[in-house]
């Protein structure tokens, strides 16, 4: 080994030690919010995530939880440690990718560098390599259970394998280089599919190195050739062969009349052959490229293959088996994501396409008890051809989506959007606000965390601004070095090697605005997603290593000396890391975090025992998934999320045992809930029971299908429909005081029938099994919605709920009070939140709580206790009253979760138990931070981008009036009312 590839050797580990450490250090000790726990969970028992699955990430993942042993505690923070280590080496082949790129720019690929050409070959992988380190959402994803951070080795590293083959190519074994980068690639397949879009950077190195003189012509083939192979892998691999699998089976199966399992093993033994052909022919025609490309293939499905798992685990029927891909047919279903739906690409329907009929797709089967039985068709649409055209950027109709276009492109409902205005939509907003924004976060800055915060650029000032963006810990200011460090570096590629240039040029776009382009997204997006782009921001930081020589090569007339000036520029460029790791370490550092998980318990500690909860989106359920599944942790409650219960899969797992839960009270059959069936209902007045229907009577009636509730559909099998809104339930006492489902204070109240209206113009799948379980639990197990779940699915239920912490339970007692929603069980409610539930470090200033905290679970957390304490203020209880509000603010201090739109609740309250001093400091801290913001926003050009802010700060304008007047201030009351019709007057 030569001097300098010892060199190269030594300090590319040191690099990857200190990524390592730092992703070590700022950590998240426990499941955090979105897909987290999720992952986490079914890494840990193996179980079966959302599609498209990311099999090897769980087979990995499963490994590194092993280490936690008997201490479940640990497994979290092994699982985000995988992240924090893989995101380390994609840190080191950065720095081995920009070492190779700058000595072959200096010397070539043949010459030893001199002491002084290594000093600043290393100082430039150096510097690329910790600028990706500390870039915003590189980090970000290194320090949770996500996909992203392997996707991004993966990357890294056939980047990488193909720069090394590059310097191998002459020599007889170089090929085997070709294919470890196709087995990474299958492998990469089992974790995310980013980092096929590498693959064009990786033809044109093999175009230029085994091409003399390189011309226009094959340029083109390459490009083609890779963008072929990228679509045979993406649909001919990975659903095309799942697929054909699928069809043998089908066929042989149906038609021919083999046992299950037939078809897939006439499939194999051909495909097999066929492999096996090929490589016969390739050995006798001496055909190395052919024998390379058939090996290249094989080692592609030999990584695929840890897909495998999938089917595998979901016969099982774990706990956790999103889509139950079992068999072929449903695991192809799993592997083309069909749930998600499609998003026109280069030709489609506007927004303003209607539907003139439609087209009977291919068939949906499932396994029956000798063949596949055929249970429903696809159903595609067919839009007039008027309403049609390339490239539809403006294609949701949906009346959200359409208020969002608008704030980006002035289209009009009723209007087709002309060409030019799809293409100003596709470049403000799916490039410019989508990816550009993303890209400028990291390398020039971020001007909070507020969803939809902008750039933060270097002359920019925080006066004015509002509290919540001014004292963001997400306010980062790089000064626009990594960016001017970046072009630098691109100019002086472009000059020196233009070919490399044009490698990494196809890397950063493939893996950053060609994503833009292929997501087509729609105007409006949960969550921030830079960290799609990772991969695009690691060739930018090549660029940014590579701005050392630049900057060096500028310097070369005043310092003349290599050693000089090698130790100078690396000192000095050094400084661009040193910046993002001051900036955004006080943001990345989640080591102290707790409340993703607290939350998630004190949800589950809100419930008795063997309850039911129905929960909303990720948040609101990944996180339960991980405190049941990994901790253990109220396992007797069985969690029901809403959306997957308008699916058959969903539905039959319902009906499965769970650990020490029961399977759910749902008496429909699988005829009853098939995919297909009872989809959607829609109300179709019977006038015999247009003042009310028993809820049983009508369950019965659907089960058997019954002609009566039949509607007729065009080019379709009938559907079924609910006759009536109004619904009673007869309640049988003697079950609901034997399973103690009402307090004994209550009792007393226990009504003979429940009946309610709907007040629905159409119900779902997932209505009819909440139902469904109303009518058949008969009391027997507690039923809850959590009070994060939208109203519109509490079915005007909210007369009987009765609130005992963080959920609603349904009780056959109505509450008194019809304008509160869900009755204060107090005794029950303040043992839960007072004593049951964990607030880790909640009140810590010094831990960055983002927009995904701060926004959503506290808030309504804050508005339970507001609730509980009112409830012991109505009851004369004054002391319990003033207990429950200073509990909250203790574990909830505006100091760490900032006030927010319920806190002017509690002015009232407050006065009232003699904290009058302590109400009126909320009342003029927000009266501030409101006037503030509004202010700012109203200059703001970008304004209705932050609609959710503005609005907020009306809302908690309007509260505070009428909490002045309630407390005898009628002239800051005025004054509010001033401010806010300021403000107000010009929305």
């Amino acid at each position: 080994m030569s001097n300098y590839s010892r060199i190269n050797n030594i300090i590319g580990w040191i690099i990857f030690l200190i990524a390592a450490t730092v992703y070590g250090l700022t950590l998240e000790p426990t499941a955090s919010f979105w897909d987290a726990g999720e992952f986490i969970a079914c890494s840990y028992k193996l179980l079966v995530p959302h599609p498209p699955g990311a099999p090897f990430y769980l087979l990995v993942a499963r490994i590194f939880s092993m280490f936690a042993g008997d201490n479940v505690l640990l497994v979290a923070p092994l699982v985000n440690f995988l992240s924090g280590l893989v995101s380390a080496f994609t840190v080191l082949f950065l720095f081995w990718t920009i070492t190779i790129m700058a000595r072959k720019m200096m010397v070539g690929r043949v010459t030893e560098p001199t002491f002084g050409q290594t000093l600043l070959i290393m100082g430039s992988g150096t510097v690329g390599a910790l600028a990706f380190t500390f870039s915003d959402s590189f980090w970000f994803s290194a320090v949770e259970a996500e996909v992203y951070g392997m996707s991004a080795f993966f990357s890294a590293f056939v980047f990488w394998a193909m720069l090394k083959w590059e310097g191998k190519a002459d020599e007889v074994y170089s090929d085997k280089w070709l294919i470890l980068i196709a087995y990474m690639v299958g492998l990469s397949i089992g974790v995310h599919l980013l980092n096929l879009l590498a693959i064009p950077a990786l033809a044109f190195i093999y175009y230029y190195r085994k091409t003399a003189k390189p011309n226009r012509k094959g340029t083109i083939y390459t490009f083609l050739i890779s963008s072929l192979i990228i679509v045979i892998i993406l649909w001919g691999i990975i659903p095309g062969l799942p697929s054909l699998a699928g069809s043998f089976e089908v066929f042989f199966i149906n038609n021919i009349g083999l046992p299950f399992g037939s078809g897939i093993l006439i499939f194999l033994a051909l495909f097999i052959g066929l492999i096996i052909y090929g490589f016969r022919y390739s050995f006798r025609r001496n055909n190395r490229f052919l024998n390379t490309a058939l090996l290249s293939f094989l080692f592609i499905l030999i990584g695929y293959s840890s897909y495998m798992i999938i089917p595998i685990r979901s016969a099982y029927d774990p706990t956790i088996d999103e889509n139950d891909p079992e068999n072929i047919v449903s695991f192809v279903s799993y592997l083309k994501r069909e749930q998600y739906g499609d998003r026109p690409l280069l030709y489609g329907p506007q927004f303003t396409a209607e539907v003139i009929d439609q087209e009977q797709g291919d068939p949906r089967y499932v396994k029956g008890k000798e063949k596949y039985e055929i249970v429903d068709y696809k159903v595609e649409p067919v839009y007039d051809p008027k309403d049609m055209s390339l490239l539809p950027r403006i294609y949701s109709n949906q009346p959200m989506h359409i208020q969002e276009y608008q704030k980006w492109v002035p289209i009009q409902e009723g209007r087709k959007p002309t060409m030019g205005e799809n293409l100003s939509f596709m470049m403000k907003y799916q490039l410019g606000h989508m990816y550009w924004r993303y890209f400028l976060w990291n390398f020039v800055g971020r001007d909070s965390d507020v969803q939809n915060a902008g750039v933060l650029w270097p002359a920019e000032s925080s006066q004015g601004l509002p509290e919540r963006v001014a004292e963001s810990k997400a306010r980062n200011n790089f000064f626009m070095l990594p960016l001017a460090l970046g072009i630098l570096g691109l100019i002086y590629q472009i000059r020196k090697d233009q070919r490399d240039a044009f490698i990494v040029g196809l890397l950063f776009f493939f893996t950053g605005l060609a994503i833009a382009l292929y997501l087509n997204q729609p105007p409006v997006e949960p969550r921030e997603r830079d960290y799609t782009f990772a991969g695009s921001f690691f060739a930018f930081s090549i660029w940014i290593g590579l701005g050392v020589l630049a900057l060096a090569d500028l310097l070369s007339k005043f310092i003349k000396s290599d050693v000089a000036r090698a130790a100078v520029v690396t000192l000095l460029c050094l400084s661009v890391p040193i910046v993002m790791a001051a900036q955004g370490w006080d943001d990345h550092d989640r080591s102290d975090r707790y409340h993703s998980v607290d939350s998630a318990k004190n949800l589950l500690s809100s419930l008795a025992p063997n309850a039911i909860i129905f929960t909303n989106g990720d948040n609101d359920t990944f996180p339960l998934w991980y405190a049941q599944e990994v901790e253990g942790f109220r396992t007797d409650v069985r969690v029901a999320v809403l959306s997957y219960l308008n699916t058959d899969w969903y539905i039959d797992q319902m009906k499965r045992r769970s650990y020490k839960s029961a399977p759910l009270p749902i008496s429909m059959e699988i005829e009853n809930y098939r995919q297909g069936t009872n989809d959607y209902l829609p109300y179709v007045e019977r006038p015999e029971v247009k003042g009310g229907m028993d809820l049983k009577r009508y369950l019965a009636l659907v089960k058997e299908n019954h002609e009566v509730l039949q509607v007729a559909a065009q080019n379709a099998k009938p559907f079924l429909s609910f006759p009536t809104k109004a619904f009673t339930l007869e309640v049988d006492k003697e079950a609901v005081i034997r399973h103690n489902a009402v307090p004994k204070d209550r009792q007393g109240e226990i009504l003979n029938q429940l009946a309610w209206n709907i007040g629905k113009s159409a119900i779902e799948k997932k209505h009819l099994v909440i139902l469904d379980i109303l009518a058949t639990n008969n009391w027997e197990r507690p039923v809850y919605f959590s009070t994060t779940t939208s109203s519109s699915d509490y079915l005007n239920l909210q007369p009987y709920f009765q609130l005992e912490g963080l959920a609603y339970r349904i009780v056959p007692v109505k509450n008194p009070d019809p304008e509160e929603e869900g009755f204060v069980q107090k005794d029950i409610m303040y043992n839960n939140m007072m004593n049951k539930f964990s607030w880790r470090n909640l009140d810590d200033p010094t831990i960055f709580y983002d927009d995904s905290y701060v926004s959503q679970l506290p808030p309504n957390t804050r508005d339970k206790f507001y609730r509980l304490a009112t409830a012991y203020l109505q009851a004369g209880d004054k002391a319990k009253a003033k207990q429950v509000m200073e509990r909250c603010f203790t574990v909830m201090p505006d100091k760490s979760i900032p006030y927010d739109y319920y806190t002017p609740q509690f002015i009232e309250p407050l006065n009232a138990v003699g904290e009058r001093k302590k109400a009126l400091e909320i009342m003029d801290v927000m009266a501030k931070r409101a006037n503030k913001a509004l202010a700012y926003y109203a200059n703001d050009p970008n304004s209705a981008l932050f609609d959710r802010e503005v609005q907020t700060n009306f809302m908690i304008l309007q509260q505070l009036v009428m909490s002045a007047r309630a407390l005898g201030l009628e002239q800051k009351a005025a004054e509010l009312e001033q401010t806010f019709m300021k403000y107000y007057g010009n929305r």
